[in-house]
């Protein structure tokens, strides 16, 4: 299966109208009819990236049906966590150590 496919499959397990991811991802609606379409067009890296964290689900799935351990892991966490934690990875390591410092001197507050 595809990503048309997985997507599909992915908002009917959700329960997520199309018009509720638009507004979740910032992905148009028209733009993720598109995807459903019987063309199917491929999205972007940035409006895949969207739908994923939208859906509580890894790119790579969408894509390829799969995920890792990983993926699992971190598609059973909130959205908001999800966000945090694919934002801290992000991060350069410097900028990782200052905020965990700071992470931890509000919590020791």
């Amino acid at each position: 299966m595809g990503f048309r496919e997985n997507l599909k499959s992915q908002l009917e397990y959700s329960g997520m109208l199309v018009k509720e991811l638009a507004a979740i991802s910032g992905v148009k609606k028209k733009t993720i009819d598109s995807y459903l379409g019987n063309r199917g067009y491929t999205p972007s890296v940035e409006a895949a990236v969207s739908i994923a964290r939208a859906l509580g689900v890894s790119v790579e799935f969408l894509v390829t049906g799969k995920e890792n351990k990983n993926d699992r892991f971190l598609s059973a966490l909130p959205n908001d966590l999800q966000e945090m934690i694919q934002t801290f990875k992000d991060l350069h390591i410097k900028d990782r150590f200052i905020l965990l410092n700071l992470a931890r001197l509000l919590k020791n507050r």
